[in-house]
């Protein structure tokens, strides 16, 4: 079932609400970039996230197949959401589970992680993912 949260990054100017049901399948994954800064990450639709503020405090990076916008804040640095386009899903938005300011720990310890093998733009399971 579906729960609404309030999402932020370290220094505020970022806010956001976001419907995610934990019980459903949650992401890392072992690119470049998200093993560099340990993504962990809930994928919702459009219609499930709400900007609150913060917008032009947002600087878009983007790198490799540039399917993907990695949001950052440019006063704090924290990545707290992106957003992407394409395939069977059309826009959606990928959530930081640590950006979550009202998750229950519990919550998470139960979500369950699929692990993706972006390093290698492959669908074979990564070889190594304790560490993530």
């Amino acid at each position: 079932m579906k729960k609404t949260y309030q999402g932020s990054c370290h220094c505020g100017a970022v806010r956001y609400e976001a419907d995610i049901d934990l019980n459903q399948e949650t992401y890392k994954c072992n690119c470049s970039i998200c093993t560099k800064d340990r993504t962990w990450v809930s994928i919702i639709g459009p219609e499930d996230f709400r900007l609150q503020a913060g917008e032009s405090a947002l600087t878009d990076y983007q790198f490799h197949t540039k399917q993907i916008h990695h949001l950052f804040c440019k006063h704090c640095g924290v990545h707290s959401f992106g957003w992407g386009e394409g395939g069977e899903l059309g826009k959606f938005y990928t959530v930081r589970l640590n950006c979550l300011d009202d998750v229950d720990e519990q919550e998470l310890v139960r979500a369950p992680v699929t692990y993706v093998n972006g390093r290698d733009d492959s669908k074979a399971m990564p070889t190594e993912v304790p560490h993530r």
